[in-house]
């Protein structure tokens, strides 16, 4: 992670449901030979999150399974984050160990985030909007 991007931007507050925490962990752990520096920075925010019940998760938390449309610069997507082997760029599925999966998770309608992309450029992501899989329409 880059010190120097992290003192620039404000990191907004992350919600992670617990039951979640323990499966996030271990993907981040196993990813860590593939990509080290994602995985570490997953685990920094999953660390930072402020973990709640199921029954006490916003409706416009980023999650794993969520369908979140986001800004970045003057481009708008709508993704659908999931867990790595249920991944399909096809279909706009994305795994929670991409560095915009791993940047939206925790994140609620209206919070930012500055992320370091492996092209070397911060890219800062809005949520514009979260459905969560049992408000989703059928595939």
């Amino acid at each position: 992670m880059n010190i120097e991007t992290s003192r620039k931007h404000s990191n907004p507050r992350l919600i992670i449901e617990e039951r979640l925490y323990t499966r996030l962990v271990a993907l981040a752990e196993r990813a860590r030979a593939q990509a080290p520096e994602l995985a570490d920075r997953l685990l920094v925010e999953i660390e930072r999150a402020d973990l709640r019940g199921p029954g006490e998760m916003p409706a416009d938390v980023v999650t794993l399974g969520s369908e979140v449309t986001f800004r970045e610069q003057d481009r708008t997507r709508t993704v659908q984050i999931v867990a790595p082997e249920d991944a399909d760029i096809e279909r706009g599925r994305i795994s929670v160990l991409t560095p915009v999966g791993a940047a939206l998770l925790g994140l609620t309608v209206g919070q930012k985030i500055s992320w370091d992309m492996p092209d070397k450029r911060v890219a800062v992501l809005e949520v514009l909007a979260v459905r969560q899989p049992s408000d989703a329409p059928a595939h």
